[in-house]
């Protein structure tokens, strides 16, 4: 449900190439490059090698903290991606491109069992309070939110009663969550079902550029319903807001001026739909099973 969106077919080809420049410097073999993933950053699996590569414009700035959140996270047990062995865990700059290379993990089954992910997230959770590294609260991306309602030409498309809902909306939701000075940690920020992978070593968490600081209903908001059924001591009461608050924020990517989400402008309408139509809240899932069954 990423935001930020770059890619064009140029840059695509020139990340594809950086990305092979480097693993051939490396000594990966590379004869074939599969794009997995186009959003804000390019996944792509390098054959015959078997490494996934990530690369993004050196402006985004977040592969040092995400190679380095890697690291640590992976020394104190932490289920998630880890970095390719065979090659120094580092972000290499090719062409204006930051590229990291990490172990390509073939699929297990389409889904992690809703059992299996709450744990997973729970042991993420714990093992995550181990490190302390200086990472911006939930609040910041929440303001990068409101930035694309508050500026119409981020949100062209957006009409201005729905911007002015949005916002007011986001503001509000930021508030009432503050407000209840839950206790906050580490968290994963985008804990979804497309950045947690099924794989041999178990349910493996991705993309930790997203990682910030807040109460963990923020993560849960993010996740379907039987998972947060099955994590502990969860407050349904700050999971609403937080739920509320994540359609809210995720209505602003797709409104995003540029963003590459597949009929994304359909998905903004159902996520204002969403909020304005009140308890109970639905899933990102949910919301993706609906988007999926119109699609067909």
């Amino acid at each position: 449900m990423g935001h930020d969106s770059w890619v064009e077919t140029s840059d695509v080809t020139r990340a594809i190439t950086a990305a092979t420049s480097v693993a051939t410097s490396l000594d990966l073999p590379v004869d074939e490059a599969i794009v997995l993933h186009s959003s804000n950053r390019l996944a792509l699996r390098l054959k015959p090698c078997g490494v996934l590569a990530r690369v993004a414009p050196v402006e985004h700035g977040a592969a040092r903290l995400e190679v380095e959140l890697a690291q640590r996270l992976t020394a104190v047990g932490c289920p998630v991606g880890r970095l390719e062995p065979r090659v120094d865990p580092l972000v290499h700059t090719c062409d204006g491109f930051d590229v990291t290379l990490w172990i390509y993990y073939e699929p297990v089954t389409p889904h992690v069992s809703p059992v299996d992910y709450a744990k997973a997230l729970e042991r993420l959770h714990a093992g995550i309070r181990k490190i302390d590294v200086p990472i911006p609260r939930f609040t910041d991306r929440v303001a990068e939110a409101a930035e694309v309602f508050a500026n119409p030409s981020l949100s062209p498309e957006l009409a201005d009663a729905d911007r002015r809902y949005l916002s007011a909306r986001l503001e509000s939701l930021r508030r009432a969550i503050d407000d209840r000075g839950a206790v906050e940690q580490l968290l994963h920020g985008e804990p979804h079902q497309g950045n947690v992978l099924s794989t041999n070593d178990g349910p493996l968490f991705i993309d930790l550029e997203t990682c910030c600081r807040g109460p963990v209903e923020f993560d849960l908001a993010h996740v379907p319903e039987a998972v947060c059924e099955r994590y502990p001591s969860i407050d349904q009461a700050l999971l609403d807001e937080c739920r509320q608050l994540v359609l809210a924020m995720v209505a602003a990517w797709r409104w995003a001026r540029g963003d590459q989400f597949p009929n994304g402008k359909w998905f903004g309408e159902e996520l204002v739909r969403a909020l304005r139509d009140g308890p109970p809240w639905p899933t990102l899932d949910t919301l993706n099973r609906r988007f999926n069954g119109r699609r067909r």
